[in-house]
């Protein structure tokens, strides 16, 4: 009787062993990665925060049914902070809540910043596309795909001179935005080190962004040819419209924030025409991954895809390629994938629609060349 309850015994082990790696395995199958974004789906911001929280949703329809991430599929869920630190944040508890592990975001400086310390307190794996404040990579799980504003800044102004653009440069700021005034003091400083002659900066805040009647009259009367504008879009539309009307008509130059003004209800975009600015994308370029983006985005969304919307779609690539690189899988730890990315972020070498050649040091500033556009007939176009 022992030796039959001791055979009943080893077998109904067996079968729980055999069951449980049958429920493993279902397990396994049934595992998928969470990535979350966000960005400012509503307000003045709209423009960037729907090209990235849309462009980061096709990437993940795209990989998914291309295998997905490292063989597992990949859910994705997006949040409005309609750029507003926050809303962010209650945005990254919502998505938290959800199961997020992965965050692509967030779109704009401010809002990146305070949900960066979240995530740096969960370590959670954050890849801010557009975040470009020095601050929003502070925390070492947080990288970005654009430049920082000191870079935007500093090659601006190495543009400028490099390719004789004006004589006399105005600046237009916003002294109250950490995006603005951060381009804006390295841009002076480059500036200066290349012999450019900058007129006094003429700042505004965001209490008093709708006339900038007396900063054009002051850069008119002092002879500038050139007006720098490390701003928004929605401002520079303002700009453009107020320059217009008062007959001053400079060579107008702009960084990333520019992206977005051909998309602005009842704005003439003809006010924009010669318009300037440096960025990683242009939707012209005649490479194959640059022109099936732009056509699934025009399909999907109706619209040309912006430089916003390519950084989140490189962004979701370069989460896979970090996956992939580290044979990362859905059930490892929040923590335990972070530690993962910020290892296979900085391995890999990667091809996408901002460059060519795109690397990470551990710093998460990202190393890859800047290129120029601009506006002619309402559309960007590569000066080179």
């Amino acid at each position: 009787m022992k030796k039959n309850m001791k055979f009943v015994s080893i077998l109904l082990t067996a079968v729980l062993a055999v069951g449980a790696t049958a429920v493993a395995a279902s397990a396994d199958e049934d595992a998928v990665f969470k990535i979350g974004a966000i960005g400012p789906m509503t307000g003045g911001a709209a423009q960037y925060g729907l090209a990235v929280v849309n462009a980061a949703e096709l990437a993940v329809k795209e990989i998914n049914e291309n295998g997905g991430m490292n063989g597992y599929q990949v859910e994705y869920q997006k949040q409005d902070d309609e750029h507003d630190a926050e809303k962010a944040v209650n945005a990254y508890n919502a998505l938290k809540d959800w199961g997020m592990q992965i965050l692509d975001g967030t779109t704009t400086s401010a809002p990146c910043i305070a949900v960066a310390e979240k995530t740096a307190a969960d370590n959670m794996f954050q890849i801010t596309p557009s975040g470009s404040a020095v601050d929003c990579v502070a925390h070492d799980n947080v990288f970005r795909v654009c430049f920082a504003d000191p870079d935007q800044g500093i090659a601006s102004a190495d543009y400028m001179a490099d390719n004789g653009i004006g004589t006399k440069i105005g600046v237009i700021y916003d002294s109250s935005d950490v995006y603005s005034s951060g381009i804006e003091a390295k841009f002076v400083e480059e500036a200066g080190a290349k012999g450019l002659d900058v007129y006094e900066p003429q700042a505004f805040t965001a209490d008093s962004k709708t006339d900038f009647s007396a900063q054009l009259q002051n850069i008119s009367n002092a002879g500038c040819d050139v007006v720098f504008l490390p701003i928004y879009y929605s401002e520079a539309s303002i700009i453009l419209t107020q320059a217009d009307k008062m007959g001053f008509a400079p060579k107008f130059f702009g960084c990333d924030g520019l992206d977005g003004i051909l998309s602005m209800e009842n704005f003439d975009v003809s006010l924009a025409e010669g318009v300037m600015l440096l960025t990683p994308f242009a939707a012209d370029a005649e490479d194959e991954l640059t022109q099936n983006f732009v056509k699934n985005y025009q399909e999907a969304y109706g619209e040309i895809p912006n430089q916003f919307a390519a950084d989140s779609y490189d962004a979701i690539y370069a989460i896979k390629a970090a996956i992939e690189d580290q044979n990362v899988t859905p059930d490892m730890e929040v923590s335990d994938i972070c530690e993962a990315l910020k290892t296979g972020i900085t391995n890999i070498t990667f091809a996408g629609l901002t460059s060519d050649e795109i690397t990470w040091a551990a710093s998460g500033e990202p190393t890859k060349a800047p290129k120029a556009v601009v506006i002619q007939d309402g559309t960007y176009v590569s000066v080179e």
